[in-house]
């Protein structure tokens, strides 16, 4: 009879989280996240191909929604099996799902960035490629992974140090910049559940900015762009992933590098 009753609340509990998504997934805590007056270019920094769509979604479709200008720096093409040209062209139509205007995506094939456990990235070179596209583009906002990347994955890891390490030496620029927050694995794998523990995470930590995905089959279409990437584990975790319906936003606040 205990596990009925379990059950039933998981299922009730599951219903009232798609109907949160489809219905009221406005928050306000997630105007914070680009409260910056007019200034509204905001660059993504991932390290390969599929990171926007099985992290990211929920911010990318919102922003894109609200008219800002999305630019996406990919640190490589993925070429840990030899698929990089593909895994490149997949996340070009990855990228046309999500409206992140093709000609403001920037893949790179760097010799000393290349996709695989094992493999270190400077951090030096990173912050320094990242500066270029923030000048080139005027960015004001960047959007990225945190210290520990989500999946734990050192290539991941190192974007957000690459970060770090750019708004430490550059801090003249004001540049405003977002990690986006790992999760226990109950709650990561807790899918639309994770709504309402984020919500109340917000509450309790009012930095923390909560994105919801008002669109989350635009998650799974973006994903399912990735044909190469697109096997049976995949497919259930972007169904069951809370990064396919919320994003929890912590602000980086670097210190500065004494000189």
């Amino acid at each position: 009879m205990a596990w009925l009753v379990a059950t039933l609340s998981l299922i009730v509990i599951w219903l009232a989280s798609i109907f949160k998504v489809f219905f009221g997934a406005t928050s306000s805590s997630k105007t914070a996240v680009l409260d910056h007056g007019n200034k509204r270019n905001v660059l993504f920094v991932i390290a390969h191909p599929d990171d926007e769509s099985m992290f990211f979604s929920p911010t990318i479709n919102y922003l894109a929604s609200n008219a800002y200008n999305l630019h996406m720096l990919c640190f490589s093409t993925g070429n840990a099996d030899g698929m990089g040209s593909i895994r490149k062209d997949e996340l070009h139509q990855a990228c046309a799902v999500l409206r992140v205007p093709l000609q403001q995506l920037k893949v790179l094939d760097h010799p000393d960035l290349q996709d695989g456990f094992g493999q270190v990235w400077s951090h030096d070179l990173l912050a320094k490629i990242i500066g270029e596209e923030v000048g080139n583009h005027d960015i004001h906002t960047i959007i990225t992974f945190d210290n520990y990347g989500v999946s734990g994955h050192c290539n991941h890891r190192d974007v957000h140090h690459g970060v770090l390490k750019f708004l430490q030496t550059n801090p003249e620029r004001n540049i405003k910049a977002w990690e986006l927050a790992s999760l226990n694995i109950f709650r990561k794998y807790s899918g639309p559940i994770d709504i309402w523990l984020s919500i109340l995470s917000s509450k309790r930590h009012p930095s923390k900015a909560i994105i919801v995905n008002e669109q989350p089959w635009k998650s799974y279409e973006a994903m399912a762009q990735h044909l190469s990437q697109w096997v049976w584990f995949r497919k259930l975790f972007v169904s069951f992933s809370s990064y396919t319906y919320a994003n929890t936003l912590d602000r980086i606040n670097p210190q500065p590098v004494n000189t």
